[in-house]
This record gives C-alpha cells, sequence and structure tokens, in this order.
C-alpha cells in the first residue's frame, strides 16, 4: 500500500463570512489536486473555527472571580482563563502552570483548546467548533455533492499526551471514515488471537497530515490518498474518547 499526503495551500485567511466549503475546493483547484473517491480530506481545525464565528473578542469579556485568581496564580491571562473555564465541562487538573480539562465535547486536552496562535485580530482567541463532527458531515456533504465524488473528511487539532514529551494531531471532527479499526478476535501473523488490538486511524491520519501541514505554513490542509479505510455513516469522534469509568490515569486520581 502506497499512501500519498498532499498539502493544499489557502490563499489569505479565514473569515467567518467565508464559504469554508468553497474555499477548499477553489484551494485543491489552485494547487493541482483533482479529488479521487476514497480521498480523505484533513482540515485543521482553526480554518474550521474561524468560518464559524469561533473567534472571541477577549475586549468583551469580563472574567469572573474564579478566572481572576486562577489567573493570578498561573500567571494567565484572566479573561483567557474565563473562556477555557466557560469551554470545559470539568477541570481535570491544575499543575506547573497548566490548566487541563474535558471540553463539553469530551476531549481532554490543555486550555479546553482555547488557543491565541495565528489569529489577525489583535487580542482575540479562537476556541473549537461546537461540533467538530457535524462540521464535518458539513463539508464532506458539500463537497461530495459539488464534486460528486465519494471522500471522507477528519478535522484536527493538537493535542500533547500522558508521559510523551511533544504534541500531535488528533481528530476532533470526523465524516465517513470510521474512526478505530478494530483487530480483537482476529489472528497475528502467527496465529495467535488478538484481544485488545484497537487502531484510533483517525489520529494516524490527523498525524501523518500534520507532517505537511505546518503550523505557520498557511497550509490548512492536506488531501490523504491510498489508504483503504472502512466507510461510516454515522461516524463520530466521539468513539475516540475514552469513558471516564475505565480511564486508568484520571480514576486513579480519584
Amino acid at each position: 500500500m502506497t499512501i500519498t499526503v498532499i498539502p493544499v495551500r489557502i490563499d489569505g485567511d479565514i473569515r467567518s463570512s467565508d464559504d469554508l466549503c468553497s474555499m477548499i475546493i477553489r484551494s485543491l483547484e489552485t494547487n493541482g489536486v483533482s479529488l479521487e473517491n476514497g480521498d480523505i480530506l484533513v482540515v485543521a481545525q482553526k480554518a474550521v473555527s474561524k468560518a464559524e464565528g469561533r473567534i472571541v473578542d477577549l475586549a468583551k469579556i469580563k472574567p469572573s472571580r474564579k478566572a481572576a485568581k486562577l489567573g493570578k496564580k498561573l500567571r494567565k491571562d484572566p479573561r483567557i482563563v474565563e473562556l477555557i473555564i466557560n469551554e470545559a465541562k470539568e477541570i481535570v487538573i491544575v499543575k506547573n502552570g497548566i490548566i487541563i480539562t474535558e471540553t463539553k465535547h469530551g476531549f481532554i486536552c490543555a486550555n479546553s483548546g482555547v488557543d491565541q496562535s495565528n489569529l489577525s485580530q489583535a487580542d482575540s482567541a479562537v476556541l473549537l467548533p461546537v461540533n467538530p463532527d457535524a462540521s464535518a458531515r458539513k463539508l464532506r456533504d458539500c463537497i461530495t455533492k459539488r464534486r460528486n465524488k465519494d471522500i471522507a473528511v477528519v478535522i484536527t487539532d493538537t493535542f500533547g499526551r500522558p508521559f510523551r514529551e511533544g504534541q500531535t494531531n488528533v481528530a476532533v471532527g470526523v465524516s465517513g471514515i470510521k474512526p478505530i479499526k478494530n483487530y480483537i478476535g482476529r489472528e497475528d501473523m502467527f496465529g495467535k488471537k488478538l484481544r485488545v488490538t484497537e487502531i484510533a486511524v483517525v489520529d494516524e491520519i490527523a498525524s501523518a497530515a500534520e507532517l505537511v501541514m505546518g503550523k505557520s505554513e498557511g497550509v490548512p490542509l492536506a488531501l490523504v490518498r491510498g489508504y483503504t479505510y472502512d466507510r461510516c455513516k454515522k461516524a463520530s469522534s466521539k468513539q475516540l474518547v475514552r469513558p471516564k469509568k475505565t480511564d486508568l490515569f484520571r480514576s486513579s486520581r480519584r
């Protein structure tokens, strides 16, 4: 199997009034990329959030007492802390100047995904999409209809990982692709039955795409071609979220 990852540049900044589907189609054409059945379009979360108007003017944020106190303790802008709290379902841990939360989507990540990088607007912050899976479905439906190609869409963000330095891209929204490849019950190359192996293929696709997307290259899109994946009409990034009761790292803190 040969897998190809193609970077797709978008000229100019994305704004809330922009039609992201049209921008993607136009950018594919500008970059000389023609869609094929089975392609996987990987889209950076920030591109989606910008198009959906998830940018917040910090001048309009009034920090709560809790945010002000925590901001002072961590030496963080209390307005950013307020956004982190508002976007969180639960604060998992505050340590070493870092706030780890469970977002309303169920993701465990730093700062509830609130970010200030790669924004043209001064004194602002960007939030995760309200429903990344719905965003992925909307893009897939639009592109499939307009280009008559059966593709999958993966929306990505950059998360840290327990026990590992550095960050990696993961899938926060999916459409048209089964997120996890299950090997349980199959035999390995020596005939032993596999008991626990489940591969988060959409996270691996997200990480592969990051290799050509970068963080400051103006490349919020990538096309992954050549990977044979399982189609799924009801795909959801929630399938990747480990339930709290089976999360050994979180349960050990109780």
